[in-house]
């Protein structure tokens, strides 16, 4: 057991940000920290309990208390990660616990002291949620109820084969204090009328929803709106809303922000016993609206069957216990005001399957559970209101057997999905080869799934996995195959490493890769690796990656199921050759930006000093620095400089500040640097923006130049007192001096003061020559016209006259800078932090801390280990239909989850688009994304004739970039090119050979049908005599 001491400064509260970095940007300091002050306990410790408990474990709670006595089970590994063979007969909670703390060194994981809770209820008291699994009614009853009145929160979830529930009942008056957990909005207003109507400038929508509370600050004319209670929003329109009565707070006259602010919902739950005959149910599949109502009915009837037959669910595919439960669910239904009409197949199903153990339903409900425990603990996020059901019967097999014979028990770790499914699809289940690209987040939950349902375990089974990345701390948080000892070495072998340890059946089936999928690595992932695949499972987190291997898997005919993940969001698509568009028929909004204009001199939002900072990040410390470096090392550097469009000047300038007149000797030259990139920024510049454009000064329209989005600013004097002052100089010193290789050698804060105070800074005046953009729609000014750096020869030569010639510096390079946002003593996010927030403070827009900084300038994508557990747990669920070999696009399920709303959707996946073309034997229709022409390396001439026999004139013909044929081309050109093979002819108009590896050539071609019109027909394939 491998458990790392938690540091003593983290033990009073704090949290270590290197380790919860992801997760803090899904939940938040303050939740965390309720959450850190919270006793957790789990009942019944099979896959669905071990699932909860991990998640919560990673999640970080005071403490994770287990409960389950029971000896475990052969069929127990099924689902339960944390159980080993020899662990069989042993009590399941004290095999676990060892191996459970090992996730989390800030969450101690106990053995509940007892060996039965109801009879010991006062002992509950010591905890604040209670998660009940693999528990029967009758406890559940009395657990919950002690719960309810004694305000401990309770969490109940249960699977059965395919089915899966959730209950919870987090009291009387339960608080949520953000129900959606999305980031507050705002916006410039541009009016507010004497009705309270408030209009958003420029037409932007405002985001706001009906119910949303706003603030107000910077109204000029109705100045008594400013800084009041919050007033609560009706939407008129996605550009106005109303906040109500407004009259005797004057007229507005201009100006004006507002600002969401997050209230807070209450919640009164009722108990386990009162919502068992009045059930609120959360619909979780909309295609589905009348199954919550009979699963309610029919999990109460698996309880009623069980209480009558020593503790035990009704055996696998057996009528004569499918028709007992029958009989208690045709009872309960009958009870009450509303009468619940059943379908016996689906009563029967779910009787069928009530001893099934199934790692993905697992999975899916072990993360909406711990998500559920989190939601209690910390108020974050809108909880499950008060019931949730769920089935997958679409993923048991069609093309497989099932029968009482074929789903029995067979003793072995997999029994519990063999009676759901049966030995035969078990069989298909062993034998399947597999990819899985990336072994991350995403990719350590798939491996856990497949290890536990036998995937490639069999004779014919293979598992190839790849990821090019080492594991580091923050990934420790929720990529739960990983382990302290971990850090550093390579994700794909220790992820197979631990897929290995929780099912040995997988020894000899893994092979583990370090490459990155892309036109690169074609020589390692070759036609053969990709013909020889069943399907390929992605777990990546770039759509540059994502697109690639989709465009593999449609040229290769390969299902791929792709998923993905952001915060408490998730989604999952499945992509099937010849049925299903692919991942790349659909794109991303692009990435939001900002005007340049906006950013270099008129910003008004956090997001933009943040954008702006790092950009001032690359500038300083690695583009002039790889300047330098070009000049120094690539020979005639300024005459291909001379020639290039732009910034000639400016880029031969910096070359001579860094290697003439601002080349520092020491650290105390740097802090001198530093301290004069502040007075520039922060002083100067804003100086001179405001004596061009002074605050009282118009538009051409007479309008204030310095309203709506323009903030006139202020410029900064320096203070060395000032934190942010000193920090930007301290980051900044010690950036140039990583740049020069020079070494801080424990500089002190008073030594940095001391050097700061002897400087003396010349006085600023403005220059009445510089010219400044004042919107994005005006020329800059500033901007140099391509080629026009020739008509400043004079000044060009000047500089350049400056600067030592390359060869006296024979071996000086300075060392660029390479972002990296996760190391807390390089000085990266302090600087991005400083400069940031000083240009903040120009502007009289509120800070932003280091911790919000780091999000937006590092791109973080936030994450939490629950809603990868139960995304994972859909794609499995795709995955079974795949292995079944299903056609039928009805059965499978793209989904789209929320866990903070909760919210849950599914739809049919999209089909790929058909089109049409006449033939000579009449019209042929062919899937555009799927489809292609084989044809073998035979002469042009041949080629055409192929086509033609088809009835589809040929009339241009490329393969990439090249042109290879066209019906104009004159006979002189085409007489060398039509007795070429189709290899030879790329290989020689493109003056590349095909290389070694490759045994296909795509071509690309333009026809007419018989209809003599253009038509759009596949790419055609020609495959290589190799």
């Amino acid at each position: 057991m491998d458990i790392d001491i938690p540091p003593e400064q983290l033990k009073n509260g704090d949290i270590d940000e290197s380790l919860y970095s992801r997760q803090l940007y899904v939940l938040g300091h303050e939740a965390m920290k309720r959450m850190g002050s919270s006793n957790v306990l789990i009942v019944g410790l099979r896959g669905l309990g071990v699932e909860i408990a991990k998640n919560i474990a990673l999640a970080g709670v005071k403490s994770l208390t287990l409960f389950d006595p029971t000896p475990a089970a052969i069929s127990d590994l099924s689902s339960q990660f944390f159980l080993r063979t020899e662990d069989v007969g042993k009590p399941r909670a004290s095999v676990t616990a060892p191996r459970l703390a090992e996730l989390n060194s800030y969450t101690p994981v106990e053995v509940h002291p007892s060996e039965s809770l109801t009879s010991h209820l006062e002992q509950l008291r010591s905890y604040q949620v209670v998660v009940l699994t693999s528990t029967s009614l009758k406890d559940q009853l009395a657990i919950s109820e002690f719960c309810h009145h004694n305000g401990i929160f309770v969490v109940i979830a249960d699977t059965f084969g395919l089915f899966g529930s959730i209950f919870t009942d987090f009291g009387k008056d339960f608080t949520v204090i953000d129900s959606k957990g999305e980031d507050p909005v705002s916006g410039i207003i541009s009016s507010v009328d004497p009705d309270g109507i408030v209009t958003a400038l420029d037409e932007t929508r405002h985001g706001l929803e009906d119910g949303d509370f706003v603030t107000f600050s910077e109204i000029e004319g109705m100045d008594e709106l400013n800084n009041t209670a919050p007033r609560k929003v009706l939407v008129k329109g996605p550009y106005t809303f109303s906040v109500g009565d407004v009259s005797g707070l004057g007229t507005y006259k201009r100006g004006g922000v507002f600002n969401q602010v997050k209230m807070p919902e209450f919640i009164n739950f009722q108990s386990l016993k009162e919502q068992l005959s009045k059930p609120e149910l959360l619909t979780s599949d909309f295609a589905k609206f009348d199954r919550p109502q009979q699963l309610h009915i029919g999990f109460q009837a698996l309880h009623a069957f069980a209480d009558q037959h020593d503790g035990k669910f009704p055996r696998p595919h057996n009528e004569a216990d499918a028709s007992e439960v029958m009989k208690y669910a045709l009872s309960l239904a009958g009870q009450g005001d509303d009468k619940v009409e059943l379908d016996e197949k689906l009563i029967q199903e779910l009787s069928y399957q009530s001893r099934g153990d199934l790692s993905p339903m697992a999975a899916l409900f072990g993360g909406l559970a711990a998500q559920e425990v989190l939601k209690s603990v910390s108020g974050k996020f809108h909880p499950v209101v008060q019931w949730l059901y769920f089935d997958s019967l679409e993923s048991l097999p069609t093309s497989s057997k099932r029968s009482e014979d074929l789903c029995r028990p067979q003793n072995t770790r997999y029994d519990g999905q063999i009676a759901v499914f049966g030995t035969e699809f078990q069989e298909k289940i062993n034998n399947v080869n597999e990819f899985l690209v990336g072994a991350g987040a995403i990719g350590c939950e798939m491996l856990k799934n497949w290890a536990m349902i036998g995937l490639a375990t069999g004779p014919r089974g293979r598992i190839s996995i790849t990821d090019m990345d080492a594991i580091e701390k923050s990934n420790l948080n929720r990529q739960f195959l990983f382990r302290p000892k971990d850090v550093g070495k390579l994700k794909s072998d220790c992820a197979a490493e631990a897929a290995k340890d929780m099912n040995p059946d997988l020894q000899g089936k893994i092979v583990t890769l370090q490459s990155e999928v892309g036109e690169e690595t074609e020589h390692v992932f070759n036609e053969d690796f990709w013909e020889n695949l069943d399907g390929v499972t992605n777990a990546l987190d770039n759509v540059k990656a994502r697109t690639y291997v989709d465009r593999r898997c449609v040229f290769f005919n390969k299902p791929l199921l792709e998923s993905g993940t952001l915060g408490t969001k998730g989604n999952t698509q499945v992509i099937l050759p010849r049925l299903t568009e692919s991942y790349s028929s659909s794109q991303d909004p692009p990435e939001k930006s900002f005007p340049a204009c906006t950013l270099r001199n008129f910003p008004n939002k956090i997001e933009h000093t943040i954008a702006w900072a790092r950009d001032l990040f690359e500038l300083y410390f690695t583009q002039q620095p790889d300047s330098v470096n070009l000049y120094l090392t690539q020979p005639n550097y300024i005459q291909h400089t001379l020639k290039q469009s732009g910034n000639e000047i400016a880029t031969l300038q910096s070359i001579r500040d860094y290697l003439v007149t601002e080349k520092p000797l020491s650290f105390e030259d740097c802090i001198v640097w530093a301290r004069h990139q502040f007075e520039s920024h922060y002083n100067n510049k804003i100086q001179q923006l405001l004596y061009n454009f002074p605050r009282d000064s118009n538009t051409s329209s007479g309008a204030p130049f310095w309203s709506g989005p323009k903030r006139a600013p202020d410029p900064l004097k320096f203070d060395t007192n000032n934190k942010t002052h000193l920090g930007f100089v301290v980051a900044a010193a010690n950036l140039h001096a990583f740049n020069y290789g020079i070494k801080n050698s424990g500089v002190s804060e008073d030594q940095i003061k001391k050097v700061l105070d002897g400087m003396i800074i010349p006085e600023f005046s403005p220059n009445p020559t510089v010219k400044i953009q004042a919107n994005d729609n005006e020329p800059d000014p500033n901007a140099q016209r391509a080629g026009s750096g020739f008509d400043d020869n004079a000044e060009l030569e000047k500089i350049v006259s400056t600067l030592p010639p390359p060869q006296s510096l024979a071996g000086f390079r300075l060392q660029p800078v390479e972002f990296e946002k996760d190391d807390d003593t390089n000085y990266h996010i302090d600087f991005i932090a400083a400069a940031s927030n000083l240009r903040a403070e120009n502007y009289s827009i509120p800070f932003a801390d280091k911790h919000k900084t780091k999000f937006i300038a590092g791109k973080i994508i936030p994450a939490i280990a629950t809603t990868t557990a139960l995304v994972t747990g859909l794609v499995v669920l795709e995955l079974y239909k795949i292995i079944d070999g299903k056609d039928d696009l009805e059965q499978y399920k793209n989904g789209f989850i929320n866990l903070a709303l909760p919210f849950f959707g599914f739809s049919e996946p999209i089909a790929s688009p058909k089109g049409k073309y006449l033939s000579k034997t009449g019209e042929v229709t062919i899937d555009k994304l799927w489809d292609r022409f084989e044809v073998p390396d035979v002469p042009l001439t041949e080629f055409l004739k192929i086509f033609e026999s088809k009835g589809l004139n040929i009339s241009m013909v490329s393969s990439g970039v090249s042109l290879l044929y066209a019906s104009f081309y004159p006979p002189s050109k085409l007489k060398d090119r039509l007795p070429l093979k189709m290899s030879e002819l790329v290989a020689t108009v493109s003056r590349k050979p095909v290389p070694a590896h490759q045994k296909n050539v795509i071509f690309e071609c333009t026809a007419e049908d018989q209809t003599n019109e253009d038509v759009e027909i596949p790419y055609v394939m020609v495959k290589l005599d190799k």
